[in-house]
Formats: structure tokens, sequence, C-alpha cells
């Protein structure tokens, strides 16, 4: 591993890591003995090819993963790639508890990130569910109906914005939940702003 390669940024994070450093610092071995460029986003080393990402480092309280930002297009011969929710459409992870797991896995895991290279030469894209495909809440389309405004702003938001406002109010299982999330998050939408923004 070359150190011209490295991100100082990517650094400063595994000096700073108390858990699975350890494992951080296996799969980014792993992660640049390819052609990536080793890049800092979200807070987490990301390997990128050509400016798109490839693979995410991360790390949760029970486990840490590789994540693919295109898992969903990875032929998954060994049964690994975990989808993390079931509205995650494209990304998907492959989960450690140890490093022992990683040294015994290296082999397989440098077969996927090949592949998901491979998929991103290629120009292939997820086929990502369309936003008329989410039922909007009634609670939001009575809304819609009372404030014209309020329906072109959120139709003027992202796609994923969108998404994320549909399925937030729609976790609500009381209608009354639903009405005062969508109360909550109004002035939000009418600013072009999203649930997380």
């Amino acid at each position: 591993m070359s150190n011209s390669r490295t991100n100082p940024k990517v650094d400063e994070f595994l000096s700073k890591a108390t858990k699975w450093k350890e494992e951080y610092e296996k799969l980014r071995n792993i992660c640049l003995d390819f052609e990536l460029t080793e890049e800092f986003k979200w807070k987490h080393p990301c390997y990128t090819f050509n400016s798109k990402n490839i693979v995410l480092i991360h790390g949760f309280k029970e486990y840490c993963a590789l994540l693919f930002h295109k898992g969903a297009l990875i032929k998954d011969d060994h049964g690994i790639l975990i989808q993390q929710t079931e509205n995650v459409q494209a990304a998907r992870q492959i989960r450690f508890t140890n490093v022992q797991e990683i040294v015994e896995m290296e082999t397989i895991l440098k077969a996927y990130i090949h592949e998901a290279i491979e998929v991103e030469k290629a120009g292939l894209e997820v086929d990502f569910k369309k936003d008329t495909e989410y039922k909007i809440p009634e609670e939001l389309q009575s809304k819609f109906d009372e404030i014209p405004a309020l329906k072109a702003a959120f139709e003027a938001l992202t796609p994923g914005r969108q998404r994320a406002y549909i399925l937030y109010f729609s976790q609500a299982k009381q209608s009354k939940t639903r009405e005062s999330r969508i109360e909550k998050y109004m002035e939000k939408i009418l600013n072009g702003q999203g649930l997380k923004d």
C-alpha cells in the first residue's frame, strides 16, 4: 500500500477509532489493493472509481461492515450481502464481528469489490422504485388538497427526499400521529428541505 493513495482524513479517522480499529485497518488494506481512490465521505472511509462510490467502511454497535453502494447488482454467490432495511434499494453490506472473519473472507471480499468495480465500469444502474410506487398517506394528500403550495413544494423535492417523508409519515400507526408529523414538517417541505436537512 503506497502512502500517496491514502487519505489523511481516513488516517485521522483510524487513529481515533476505539471500536473496530483492527477491522477497519484490514478492510482498508483490502480496498487499497484496487485502483480505487480513498476518500472520506459521511464521516467514513469511502472508495471510489472515476468519482463513483464503490464501497464504504463503517461500524455499528454490534458489527462493522463493508457497504457496496450498488450491492443489489452484485451476484451474491456466497449469500453474504445484507440489505439493511426493506427500504434500502441499492446498497448491500457484508458484516463482520471480528478481524478473523475478514481475514478468512479476504479472497471473497476482493472478488466482490472487483465485481462492484466492473458494475461501475459497465455503467449499470440500480432500477429504483419510482416514488409513484410509494403510497402517499391520505393525511398528506388532504394537506396537498388544502394547501396547493405544499403539494408543489413536495413535488419539487428530490425523489429521495420525497420518499423519506412518505416513509416517515406512513410509519405512524395512528392517523393523529401522521397528521402531527405532517404539521411538524410542513415548513421544511415548503422551504425545499428534506427530512434530515
